[in-house]
């Protein structure tokens, strides 16, 4: 029906429409599969990308209402789980004594679970005290109880009979990087000034600083420092991240110099603390043992060589660590595998077990290496290892 010449146009034709087809369809895959592969709107938002609280390392801010600055977006967020804790004290003794005089202290504090638990210094609330009230953000003035303080490591937790309190979320101190961004906020030179809020950055991570107590010297270890001001009545305030999280609880800062402050790792507290709200008390499983990390060991000793692992100093005789092997001088290596660089990190490990526990200790004496088993006691009352 067509000639030749016809059938030739013809083809020419389809082919044309079939090439045509092809680059078109090739065209609109691409587009799609491009546009499919773009995140929603909704998984743009770190809150909804991560709806189990585990801290996204690659996030490194909180999301900005428009015109507002980290700083502010934090404090705006955190004010709210900050309180006041005034704490009536008397001098030792002479609690009956009706011409004593008492002593009113102020601190800082930090919401860390809505039923009331927070968390604070121990030289805010620890020890003997006639009376502990804690000024919420809201206006409310509550009497507290404290349920367990460590004078070793500065901190405490009280409780207050409330519900539904405003918290902060806690983070994870192993993760600071210095020269973060660092908010501080607390009531400095008391509650006349509360919540102040102050930034700088990460000064450091892991400081060792010498201070003075009643029982003599005593070295704080795995601080972090930072140049966001921190005064008196800041302590035991909360030391933030630029997500609005608490990775340290301020604690000190160092009155002969400008810009240096300190704040214990958030990591410290947390098996304190999650015990204590699942179970209502901590029973401290106890080893025994008082041991310095390399950055202590120069003060003490310059001829003890350590570059890792923790050296024992004090070693309590009546304790599991003692009746298994471990002696003065032995050098911890390990606990259950996991490496162990300063008495921080094996206190925050063994506070995860329970008294009765067995943990596997990796230690060096007399330069040879074994692992031992150490059955975990209860910590005695009174203290049978002061140091």
């Amino acid at each position: 029906m067509f000639s030749e010449k016809g059938n030739n146009g013809f083809v020419r034709t389809m082919l044309v429409i079939l090439i045509a087809t092809v680059v078109l369809g090739a065209i609109t895959y691409v587009f799609i599969s491009k546009n499919s592969r773009k995140p929603s709107p909704q998984s743009n938002n770190p809150q909804l990308q991560n709806n189990v609280g585990i801290p996204n390392p690659q996030q490194i801010s909180v999301d900005l209402p428009s015109g507002m600055s980290t700083t502010e977006a934090v404090a705006k967020s955190s004010i709210p789980g900050v309180v006041g804790i005034s704490v009536l004290k008397v001098e030792s003794g002479a609690i009956f004594d009706r011409n004593t005089a008492e002593k009113w202290g102020v601190g800082s504090g930090i919401v860390a679970n809505s039923n009331g638990y927070i968390i604070t210094n121990n030289h805010v609330a620890g020890g003997k005290s006639k009376r502990i009230i804690v000024s919420l953000s809201d206006g409310r003035n509550i009497d507290g109880t404290t349920l367990w303080s460590d004078p070793i490591m500065d901190l405490a937790v009280v409780k207050v009979n409330l519900t539904g309190l405003p918290t902060i979320p806690l983070g994870d101190a192993n993760s600071v990087r210095v020269g973060q961004p660092a908010i501080a906020i607390g009531n400095p030179f008391g509650l006349e000034l509360q919540r102040t809020v102050t930034s700088g950055i990460i000064s450091a991570v892991n400081r060792t600083i010498k201070i003075d107590t009643d029982q003599g010297p005593n070295y704080m270890e795995d601080l972090l420092q930072t140049d966001a001001s921190i005064n008196p009545g800041n302590s035991g305030g909360p030391l933030l991240n630029s997500k609005g999280e608490v990775i340290g609880i301020n604690t000190i800062k160092v009155t002969s110099a400008e810009a240096i402050g300190f704040a214990i790792p958030i990591n410290a507290v947390v098996p304190v603390l999650n015990k204590i709200i699942e179970k209502g008390d901590f029973k401290e499983p106890y080893m025994g043992v008082f041991a310095y990390d390399k950055e202590v060991i120069p003060y003490l000793n310059n001829k003890i060589k350590l570059d890792n692992g923790i050296y024992i100093a004090t070693v309590d005789q009546t304790g599991p660590a003692y009746k298994s092997g471990i002696k003065q001088g032995c050098i911890i290596k390990q606990v259950d595998g996991i490496k162990i660089n300063t008495m921080m990190q094996l206190r925050q490990y063994i506070y995860t077990k329970n008294p009765g526990d067995v943990v596997n200790v990796t230690h060096l004496s007399n330069g040879k290496t074994m692992t031992i088993p150490i059955k975990l006691s209860v910590k005695g009352k009174p203290e049978s290892l002061t140091r």
